[in-house]
């Protein structure tokens, strides 16, 4: 709106017009939009308030039903009815999806997210990988780009020879058996504990690391046992996020990858030798990047190198993402100026999407010192809770049990997407949970609300708009800003643009039902169910897009 505005007030302004020029009056009586004319009096040699005139008398268009000047300013007033009808028709054309484009032209983007390590639980630590990653993906594929899901699991690395050591020394093969995750989680807890007061205990994971890079037979055979226990338990709560992935290709895939790589590094005279160990140097202003262990073991750098080459190969990506933590940033920093190094110019395609830490009690949550909230107790924990305001406030509710897994999921999934990712969140189920406020259940009761007006109304019966108040004025303008507002999310890669866009929805739409009736009034009724519908849709469309329900009712 604000762009088709903007080319009707070039044809009766005497100089070149922009964007940012076109302002939002304060209050409603002032106009829809606002054009200043103070930084045109230098080259017009006229006052601001001559030029304003002249301009407001001099605009005629269909889509502006009126122009007035005052103190420097043109105030428009755009044309409702004629702006109202137009978007009602986009948006209710079954043949569109509203606010998709085709800017991605089928370009393919790898997204590695949420990766959790094996033999151990799922925690609140992965979830911000998994669901900010997951929105990504869908508002890339709404601007037409293919997104290909890396679940880049974490299956090797020294954490698993300090396992191994652990499970030789005080594991016991039944008490695996009957409850894996949790087994192994103590093991490893336990050695991090013995390890502070013994440190021969370090050498012994990493002789037992290397021993499984090795090919060793009972330490892989274990390896391959705590993978698949661990995959089990993952599943059940990807089930629960609604997440798939197209790839599930851990680090362990590359163990038998990263030896040519290695060469090619050395060919191309980037690896040197430093206390033993092999690296790669990037300048004086940052550490090298290590390749490989005195001992040969190889790290997470030489994994990520051989992954990065290997998926472009695969894919051919025109853009690469990675949704790590923010306190990956110098790893991810020394990764691609190698691979820059090694003459590799698609290295500037690959993206580091950082993000902050979820705090309990404002403190990081630690694996190692047995602090971790595991992720699924409190999935199912937020669906128990929405259950019970179901059946407090609802109980003939159907399929109570269905809508309370998606308002209970989605309240998590909001919760945290409405935070700019590189904030870090105090976890606090309840605020989460609650029905009123900046949640998820929030706005999934204002689309809700308009299913069941639309129930009660019946289909949609032929419309006219004749005229449009202040309330469904509201919402048109909050509807016309969804394709820009989607553009805008997946440029910044930011699904909080998305939330807060969703709120203002909700919030706007709530407003309008409690101040206009709908159902008893005949004569609006047809054009007013138009109106809902195309909130409704567009609700609908912006949780989809951060990878959430609509529940019909609530």
């Amino acid at each position: 709106m604000k762009m088709d505005v903007l080319q009707v007030l070039q044809q009766f302004s005497p100089i070149p017009l922009d964007e940012n020029m076109l302002e939002k009056p304060v209050h409603a009586h002032l106009g829809d939009l606002a054009l200043p004319c103070f930084p045109f009096a230098k080259e017009l040699r006229k006052s601001p308030v001559v030029i304003a005139n002249e301009i407001a008398l001099a605009i005629e268009h269909p889509l502006i039903r009126k122009a007035e000047a005052v103190n420097g300013y043109v105030n428009i007033f755009l044309n409702r009815t004629t702006i109202t009808s137009a978007l009602l028709q986009k948006i209710l054309d079954p043949s569109v999806s509203y606010g998709s484009s085709n800017e991605g032209n089928g370009g393919i983007v790898t997204i590695d997210l949420s990766s959790p390590n094996i033999a151990k639980p799922f925690s609140m630590g992965h979830l911000r990988s998994t669901v900010i990653g997951n929105s990504i993906a869908l508002l890339l594929e709404k601007n037409g780009f293919k997104t290909v899901k890396i679940n880049y699991i974490g299956d090797w690395g020294t954490q698993f020879g300090k396992l191994l050591t652990a499970y030789r020394k005080w594991g016991n093969e039944q008490e695996v058996q009957q409850a894996p995750i949790q087994t192994l989680l103590k093991l490893y807890i336990r050695f991090h504990e013995e390890a502070e007061h013994n440190d021969s205990l370090n050498a012994e994971g990493r002789a037992a690391f290397k021993s499984l890079e090795d090919g060793d037979k009972e330490a892989l055979a274990l390896w391959k046992w705590f993978k698949t226990e661990s995959l089990k338990e993952f599943q059940r709560i990807y089930d629960l996020l609604g997440i798939t992935f197209d790839s599930y290709n851990g680090e362990a895939y590359y163990n038998d990858k990263m030896e040519p790589i290695v060469k090619e590094i050395a060919d191309k005279g980037l690896l040197i030798e430093s206390n033993g160990a092999l690296v790669v140097e990037l300048g004086e202003d940052m550490p090298p990047c290590l390749i490989m262990k005195s001992d040969g073991a190889t790290l997470y750098a030489t994994r990520d190198l051989t992954a990065a080459i290997d998926r472009k190969e695969t894919y051919d990506f025109v853009k690469s993402l990675y949704v790590v933590g923010n306190e990956q940033s110098l790893h991810f920093t020394q990764f691609k100026k190698v691979l820059g190094k090694m003459g590799y110019e698609w290295a500037d395609d690959i993206q580091h999407i950082p993000f902050g830490l979820i705090l309990k009690a404002g403190k990081k949550m630690s694996t190692r010192k047995g602090k971790i909230v595991l992720l699924e107790q409190v999935l199912n924990e937020a669906i128990s809770l929405a259950q019970s305001t179901i059946e407090t406030k609802n109980p003939n509710l159907a399929n109570k049990a269905q809508v309370a897994e998606e308002v209970g999921v989605g309240a998590i999934i909001f919760g945290d997407l409405k935070q700019h990712r590189k904030h870090d969140i105090e976890f606090n189920l309840e605020t989460m949970l609650q029905t009123e406020g900046e949640t998820g259940p929030y706005v999934q009761y204002a689309f809700a609300r308009a299913k069941s007006v639309l129930r009660k109304a019946g289909d949609i019966q032929p419309y006219s708009v004749d005229d449009v108040n202040d309330f469904e004025w509201a919402i048109i303008r909050a509807l016309e800003q969804f394709p820009q507002t989607v553009k805008r999310a997946a440029d910044d890669l930011d699904p909080s643009i998305i939330a807060k866009y969703a709120i203002d929805l909700a919030q706007t739409f709530s407003s309008f039902y409690g101040n206009v009736k709908v159902l008893s009034d005949a004569d609006h009724l047809p054009y007013r169910i138009a109106l809902i519908t195309s909130t409704a849709i567009v609700l609908k469309e912006a949780l989809r897009l951060l990878g959430m329900k609509a529940p019909e009712e609530m």
